[in-house]
Formats: C-alpha cells, structure tokens, sequence
C-alpha cells in the first residue's frame, strides 16, 4: 500500500513539474497558415519549399521517422492532378530524390550493408541509435519531426514561434552551458541552437526571398503534412459525407411528411 501511494505521488510531482515548465512558456504566435480550419489545404509550393529547409537544415539532426520518400509523390493519373496532392512531386521526381539516400539493409548472407534507397523506404535516421544522437547533442535527444506538431500544445503555431522565438536572455536570467534562450519553449532554455539564424540560409528553388519567417513558415507546414500526409483527403472527404447526409436528412424527411400524411 506505501508503494501504491509514492508512486501516485511521484506520478503527480512530476505531471505538477511538467504542467508548471509548460505554463512558464510564452504562449504561441497566431500565425495564419492555409491549411488550417476544417477546409483549409495545404499549398504545394509551400510544402515544396518547407521540404527544402528540412532537408537542408533540419535533417542534419532530426529525423521524419513515420515519413517514406514515396508520401511526396502526388497522386493521379495525369500531371496537373499530381501536381495539387502531397508535394506534387512526379514517378520520376521521387525515383530521382530516393537515389540520393542510402539505407541499411542485409545482403543475401544476412550482412549489414547500405544501398540506395527507393521510394518505400522511410527517410534515414540522422543517427545509427539514441545513444549516438545523444552523444553528438550535448546529452540532449533530437525528436522525430514527423510527429512534433501533434506531439506539442499549440501545434503548428508553437512549432513556428519556437523557431523564430530565439533571442538574447532577460537580466538576471541565468542560461546554463550549451543551452539557449527561448521563452516558448518550457523553462525558457533549450539545448537545440538556433536552427533557422540567417536569410538566405536557404535558396529556394523557387526563387522565394528565404527570410527567417519564410522559412519558419514553410518548414512548419511541411511538419504539420507529414504528422498527418493524408489531411486534405480527410478533410475533402468529411465536406462529401457532410453534404450526402444533408441530402438524406431532406429526403427522410420528405418521406415521413409523405408516409404518415394521411394519419391525423
């Protein structure tokens, strides 16, 4: 029975401890990004140019674990609908992206070895184990990208106030070795440097101007897709069953004024 009670109070000390860090933060940014609401959609050249910051910045340390290369592919038959699902990409663009990558694999005599990838694969790890991540971080464990915008309170909103939130420490606040200051983020003090520092830091493919905020803005879009690649045919879906039980409600009622009309 003691047991049973220190572990309910440890359970609680440390959901309080938890609750208080989270309160301490600054609350998020309301940014505006198209996909959000119950019929916002994704912009592809949005995703398209967020997948350029996490490929060129982010996925030194950060993996999108539950993300295959193929998700970027779009979907149809011809190439203007290809074009407006995913990221747009093409057979041949995705083919052409996947050969950049290597994986591991096991050869025919069940040896480790590395080969180019292919569109099924899951995009590589930054790193072989937790351990070797954690070592090359200070400590610190780089999270999986493609689940951070359900993962956090605030979602994409605190996502993009966390990577523009980096600034100099009040008087008086003390940031420990190999931390940081941004009050977004719990305690104030977080270990990942400042990742998004310059304009320019990427050159979109585009020709887009690559601010800080054009590319905070695009990454966490790109994010928010891959925590969930299947959004707008959610969404699409949703408004079609919406409007076919609109249509039915109407009908039955039709119906029922017609079958019992003449019973008084």
């Amino acid at each position: 029975m003691k047991k049973v009670i220190l572990i309910s109070l440890l359970s609680f000390g440390l959901t309080f401890k938890s609750a208080q860090a989270e309160s301490d933060a600054a609350p998020p940014k309301k940014v505006v990004f198209s996909f959000k609401g119950h019929t916002g959609t994704f912009k592809r050249d949005e995703l398209q140019r967020g997948f350029e910051v996490y490929k060129n910045v982010c996925s030194s340390c950060h993996g999108v674990y539950q993300l295959r290369i193929g998700n970027l592919q779009g979907k149809g038959k011809d190439i203007h609908d290809i074009r407006k699902s995913n990221l747009g990409l093409t057979k041949d663009e995705v083919a052409a992206l996947a050969a950049e990558y290597k994986v591991p694999d096991l050869n025919a005599d069940g040896e480790p070895i590395e080969r180019k990838a292919t569109p099924v694969d899951k995009f590589p790890r930054p790193y072989p184990n937790q351990k070797a991540a954690r070592a090359a971080n200070n400590g610190a464990y780089p999270p999986d990208l493609s689940t951070v915008v359900k993962a956090r309170k605030g979602g994409p909103d605190y996502v993009y106030s966390l990577l523009t939130g980096y600034q100099k420490a009040p008087t008086g606040v003390e940031v420990g070795e190999g931390r940081h200051y941004n009050p977004y983020f719990p305690g104030g003090q977080i270990s990942m440097a400042q990742p998004l520092h310059t304009e320019g830091q990427v050159t979109y493919s585009d020709g887009t101007k690559a601010t800080v905020e054009q590319m905070a803005h695009d990454v966490t879009a790109f994010l928010t897709w891959a925590s969930e690649p299947e959004s707008d045919d959610r969404k699409a879906m949703g408004i079609k069953i919406l409007f076919y039980l609109l249509i039915m409600s109407v009908v039955m009622y039709l119906s029922k004024r017609k079958i019992w009309a003449d019973v008084k």
